[in-house]
């Protein structure tokens, strides 16, 4: 008895994700507030796209100043708040109040006097500019629906030679692969630094090169 129900909860499970991504390829649907717990856990098959990993290859310093955009429930935010000192800056952005609210609590929590909050879509304005040495934006991009501008602002926002991190899975509904995310942060005048992974999970870096991005109109633009 035990068996078959442990079959037919994988079953649901998998069919629920199947219907989901699925939905996803029409509709931008962010992960809501209330399966939060969800993203926390991480997949034995997507090494790369645990916290530790995406942290360890970003070479954090104490003073930093880092955004993680995106942050959903702090899977990343709150460690790399512990990584920046206290005389860094660790910016735990959403479009969701109900997931930033999540990171203040566990903030709060771990005496975390570091981490700012920012409930808002990552658009063109939103951030300050040139203000970040590091960006990290993890199983997220495919649910924004302007990509280009939002690859502008993350530019825009990042120091002369800041570092941008992108981490994707397979396993993830809205799931970019390593081409579109490389040709999208070209696009803007991010240069390509590294890879890490494999098809399964990946982490790519991209740098600025230079102080301000092309607009997100010129991205289909031949470069000279």
């Amino acid at each position: 008895m035990k068996t078959g129900t442990g079959t037919a909860l994988v079953i649901a499970l998998a069919l629920g994700w199947i219907a989901w991504r699925k939905a996803s390829r029409r509709f931008r649907l962010p992960c809501p507030a209330w399966l939060s717990w969800l993203v926390e856990l991480d997949n034995p098959l997507a090494r790369e796209n645990r916290a530790e990993r995406i942290i360890e290859h970003l070479s954090t310093v104490p003073g930093m100043a880092i955004l993680d955009a995106g942050c959903g429930p702090g899977r990343l935010a709150i460690p790399l708040s512990v990584a920046t000192g206290t005389c860094g800056e660790a910016v735990a952005m959403d479009v969701q109040e109900a997931m930033t609210a999540i990171v203040g609590r566990k903030a709060l929590e771990r005496g975390l006097q570091n981490i700012r909050l920012l409930s808002s879509p990552l658009r063109l304005g939103a951030l300050k500019e040139e203000h970040f040495d590091r960006a990290v934006l993890v199983t997220v991009l495919g649910e924004i629906p302007d990509r280009e501008s939002a690859m502008a602002e993350l530019y825009r926002a990042l120091k002369l030679g800041g570092l941008l991190s992108v981490t994707e899975t397979v396993f993830e509904p809205h799931y970019q692969n390593l081409a579109t995310v490389i040709r999208l942060a070209e696009a803007v005048g991010f240069r390509l630094r590294a890879t890490f992974g494999n098809r399964l999970a990946y982490t790519v870096h991209f740098e600025t090169s230079s102080a301000q991005p092309l607009a997100p109109a010129d991205a289909a633009k031949p470069r000279a």
